[in-house]
């Protein structure tokens, strides 16, 4: 079993700085000021540069334990080449607080099948009542406690576990490159302005401890050490920023780049295959839950329903897990093998609401063609590296 191919072409117009005047990074940073994204192989580019914004305030406060509701209109949610553009459109905020927005282009129709289906499945049958929505109590934990700390240098500090990062507003990202990684856009963006702590924005890669400068086994017992790096750049989709909590779950994604590449193993991303394309139909995800502090914790479990934006399932989450990549093994045909393959972006806690019955799940965002595209061209600044086998 084996996915197509699919090519996502990006600008292959001339490359600049996409900051106001006067606000320049080291030279030898360049971005791409205009970004067409396509469902086909053509493609449109509009050399138009990037509008400079005010500085962001950095007002608001993160808020870790994300919930949203979702009813049927919310699912069943169609939007045209036009609004997709504009959501697809991003932020890009810079270390000293400058921001500016870039336009991107979208052709083709959209797929609502999959909302569709998960719509008519989702349709309560008779005798299953749920409580109403006045008396809803979030859970993040179903049943017994599925999750698992890592412990151990033979794991912690090796792949696939390294890929985990702490975020310093409290949450948790992935690597997807060697300077690149990808979180929640609620651990950077409440919606309405960047987080206090977006200002001096870190990310925290686990060293092992040292004793008198000698590297400790964690076997010993010792947690690990947290090695600080600052962000030069963090991304946010128009998408998050713009809409209701409803809406832009959808777009719950940011991508921060380093100002230093890492040397750690990254995870590759992939296009969310239907769950059934993915090995045992599971996925997995590590992260900073807050209710285990210093620990890492690993959890996986089988998708329970799926849109054409959103995986829901009931992994084990706490607040601090926002942001965890969600991976999967997804088969590589190039490799001819299973691979393990960020899918999706762990968001938070959702109650869908069909025909008057709530149903609760935990959220991942996941990753689209369209959303493949706008990240991979984020990272690479070209479409020629942007091939999903």
């Amino acid at each position: 079993m084996g996915a197509s191919e699919h090519s996502f072409p990006n600008s292959t117009g001339s490359q600049r700085d996409e900051r106001p005047h006067g606000d320049q990074e080291p030279a030898g940073d360049v971005n791409t000021d205009h970004q067409p994204l396509t469902r086909s192989v053509s493609h449109r580019h509009d050399d138009a540069t990037p509008t400079p914004l005010t500085r962001s305030r950095f007002s608001s406060r993160a808020q870790l334990d994300f919930i949203t509701h979702c009813n049927s209109s919310c699912l069943h949610r169609g939007e045209q080449d036009e609004q997709l553009s504009d959501k697809l459109a991003f932020e890009t905020l810079y270390a000293d607080g400058s921001r500016t927005l870039t336009t991107v282009d979208v052709e083709g129709e959209d797929d609502l099948e999959g909302d569709a289906q998960l719509l008519a499945h989702l349709s309560p049958s008779r005798g299953s009542r749920l409580k109403p929505r006045h008396k809803r109590v979030r859970r993040q934990i179903y049943g017994a406690d599925g999750r698992f700390n890592i412990q151990g240098d033979n794991f912690l500090l090796d792949y696939p576990f390294s890929t985990a990062v702490r975020i310093s507003t409290g949450c948790t990202g992935v690597l997807v490159s060697q300077q690149h990684i990808l979180t929640a856009a609620h651990c950077v963006h409440d919606g309405k302005d960047y987080v206090k702590g977006a200002r001096k924005l870190r990310v925290g890669f686990l060293i092992p401890p040292s004793i008198n400068g000698t590297k400790a086994d964690l076997t010993s017992g010792m947690k690990p050490l947290v090695r600080w790096v600052r962000v030069k750049r963090t991304r946010v989709p128009k998408g998050w920023i713009q809409g209701p909590q409803e809406v832009s779950m959808d777009f719950d994604y940011a991508l921060l780049e380093l100002r230093w590449p890492h040397r750690r193993p990254f995870m590759r991303l992939s296009v969310a295959p239907s769950s059934d394309d993915l090995a045992g139909n599971r996925i997995h995800f590590s992260g900073f839950d807050s209710d285990r502090p210093g620990e890492l914790v690993y959890r996986f479990c089988p998708v329970e329903e799926e849109s054409s934006d959103l995986i829901y399932q009931h992994c084990d989450a706490r607040p601090g897990a926002s942001g965890s990549g969600v991976y999967g093994r997804v088969w590589d045909n190039g490799l001819e093998r299973w691979e393990r393959k960020v899918i999706g972006i762990f968001s938070g806690h959702q109650w869908l609401e069909i025909d008057g019955e709530n149903r609760d799940y935990n959220v991942a965002v996941r990753i689209t063609p369209l959303k493949f595209a706008q990240i991979c061209y984020w990272v690479h600044g070209n479409r020629l590296d942007c091939v999903q086998d």
